[in-house]
């Protein structure tokens, strides 16, 4: 109680200086650290943590920024209008991402879920921060159409804002470090790791796979894991994967970024993770279903300099699956569904 009370007068004093003086200085920040709890099925963390410890304050900043419009030019558009929780923070049934003034993007809105275990963002890896990945939407022109500098004027002028950044840092300034570091601490906990596929190789709460979902899981070791590696269900690699280019967007992905022809129509492996719930399918999202994607995998895929060796293999380009074992398989795919994840009030829109 002590402790408490404690607690609550220096939020007071904080409060009352913040209101009393100009001086980002007189702010008190309150804080405490939040764990990061990493899965015992789960590889390594990628993200930087003594960089940017997660904390409380830090972490319901970083969610109020995410939820917020004002991160947009027509201040209604946020991250969150277009990653939906209930589809593991997809834009679910849009081809393509939508975004001020109903201007259609070039590519499908990918899920948010375990970032901070992976090394490359976007689908053609245009940063390796995840502290610089909001950036990306941010000043895109027909996603967010914003600058960092407006973004930040919006959020001095906001007696909220200020509150909030003064006790999530110590130097209460809100500046880029700031923003974007909040950002990525509420990114940084969106951790999906409690699916019926999880608590099986976990041995947890006597989960047992049904015959057709043991048998899905074997042809997926066999057929799909040298991409969909680990229990991320991605190398984090990127890979030309056989599509036909969408003719009116001729999209080459990585070698947009690399500048490289060997990357050519090259998209980062996405996780397979919640993979039921994020229709259409596909960088450019032009599948609507697993059974189409598994379709294409079967006899879609198209040859080209830059096609996977892994589409390749004997004789034949593709990957071969009859008709039970595509049923086999999204028996499978299904158990990676974790509607923990989906569910979680910690992640939810107030």
């Amino acid at each position: 109680m002590r402790n408490l009370f404690k607690y609550i007068l220096i939020c007071g004093l904080a409060f009352l200086l913040g209101c009393s003086s100009n001086d980002d200085s007189a702010y008190v920040a309150i804080d405490e650290n939040l764990e990061v709890a990493i899965p015992v099925n789960f590889p390594e963390i990628n993200y930087d943590l003594d960089s940017n410890p997660i904390t409380k304050n830090g972490f319901e900043l970083g969610k109020k920024l995410f939820y917020d419009g004002k991160l947009s030019a027509n201040g209604f558009i946020s991250c969150g209008f277009c990653h939906e929780q209930r589809t593991a923070f997809t834009h679910h049934g849009h081809q393509f991402s939508h975004g001020i003034d109903d201007l259609e993007g070039t590519r499908n809105t990918p899920a948010i879920q375990n970032l901070a275990f992976q090394t490359e963002f976007a689908w053609d890896g245009a940063t390796s921060h995840l502290d610089l990945f909001p950036l990306i939407p941010i000043t895109n022109d027909v996603e967010m159409g914003e600058t960092l500098s407006a973004v930040l004027a919006k959020l001095k002028a906001d007696a909220e804002y200020q509150r909030l950044f003064a006790s999530a840092f110590e130097d209460a300034e809100i500046n880029n470090e700031n923003f974007l570091k909040a950002l990525a601490q509420f990114l940084v906990m969106m951790i999906s790791s409690n699916s019926k596929y999880d608590k099986y190789v976990r041995n947890e709460d006597n989960i047992e796979f049904s015959e057709i979902e043991k048998e899905g899981y074997a042809i997926f070791e066999s057929k799909c894991a040298s991409c969909h590696k680990t229990d991320l269900f991605t190398d984090n690699s990127f890979r030309n994967n056989g599509l036909p280019p969408y003719p009116s967007l001729n999209d080459l992905g990585r070698a947009a970024v690399s500048g490289s022809l060997s990357d050519n129509y090259k998209f980062k492996v996405p996780s397979l993770r919640n993979v039921a719930l994020t229709a259409p399918y596909m960088h450019d999202g032009r599948f609507g279903s697993l059974e189409t994607v598994l379709n294409f995998y079967n006899s879609g895929v198209i040859d080209s300099e830059t096609l996977d060796s892994q589409l390749k293999q004997n004789s034949r380009l593709g990957i071969a699956l009859s008709t039970e074992e595509q049923e086999a398989l999204i028996a499978f795919l299904n158990t990676l569904t974790d509607t923990e994840y989906i569910t979680d009030s910690r992640f939810a829109e107030y």
